[in-house]
């Protein structure tokens, strides 16, 4: 009995390592169709009477102006290429404040990377408990090591949730300023940037007070991150214009 369990554990073990790197591998190279987010969005929908449509157009990193990728590293990760998926001296220092902050009130720090929160977003159903921390951290560990930080801030900004139904930069920028991804400038982006952490709450085109503080802390921040070398120069609609 002890001995079936055992080989049972080990080949269920084995097949989710195997086929969790054939997964990530295919998707370094083929954009993800949806996100356990959009899904549980649309299940809940009905009832909580939001956004029964997903809005969502993948584009490619060469279609996305490097000012998009600078805003959001600026507002969420600005040591994304100083780390390697998981910032831990960020974690120490949530861990020494927040018992401190929680007690005066405060929202507690986070210490999650653009890199874990993509693999949370493409990988992992979004519910909080100490399982899904593990994966997500294997998950974190694994796109480092398979996809690179261009390729991973390549899906971040394309997966993520940008407001009431609206998934990715693409649908994003023309919800809210009729523009493509290509066309976005500094303003722009710091100021979807700063809905990012939570954007059925915060609006982009109706920017509260606290919103346009940090979309101010953003702006000041672009031009001093590092983002990786591909996403720096022009995008096509750029060069297409210059011919």
């Amino acid at each position: 009995m002890i001995s079936e369990i055992i080989r049972w554990t080990f080949r269920t073990g084995l097949a989710f390592l195997v086929g969790s790197i054939v997964v990530v591998a295919v998707l370094r190279f083929v954009p993800p169709a949806l996100t356990p987010l959009m899904v549980k969005r649309l299940v809940e929908a009905p009832f909580t009477g939001h956004s029964l449509l997903i809005r969502h157009r993948w584009v490619s990193a060469s279609n996305i102006s490097p000012t998009i990728f600078r805003a959001v590293v600026g507002g969420e990760d600005a040591g994304f290429m100083r780390h390697n998926g998981v910032d831990w001296n960020a974690v120490k220092r949530a861990e020494r404040a927040n018992p401190g902050r929680v007690k005066r009130g405060k929202p507690p720090l986070g210490a999650s990377t653009i890199t874990m929160q993509t693999a949370k977003n493409v990988f992992l159903l979004p519910i909080r408990s100490m399982v899904r921390k593990a994966f997500e951290v294997y998950f974190t560990y694994l796109i480092e090591a398979i996809w690179g930080k261009a390729r991973i801030l390549e899906v971040y900004v394309n997966m993520i949730e940008w407001g009431d139904g609206i998934y990715g930069i693409q649908a994003a920028s023309r919800h809210y300023t009729q523009r493509d991804a290509a066309a976005i400038d500094a303003e722009i982006a710091s100021r979807l940037a700063a809905v990012v952490p939570n954007p059925r709450r915060f609006r982009a085109d109706a920017p509260s007070p606290y919103t346009r503080r940090r979309q101010a802390f953003i702006r000041g921040r672009m031009g001093g991150v590092a983002i990786p070398k591909e996403l720096r120069g022009e995008t096509s609609q750029q060069k297409r214009s210059r011919l």
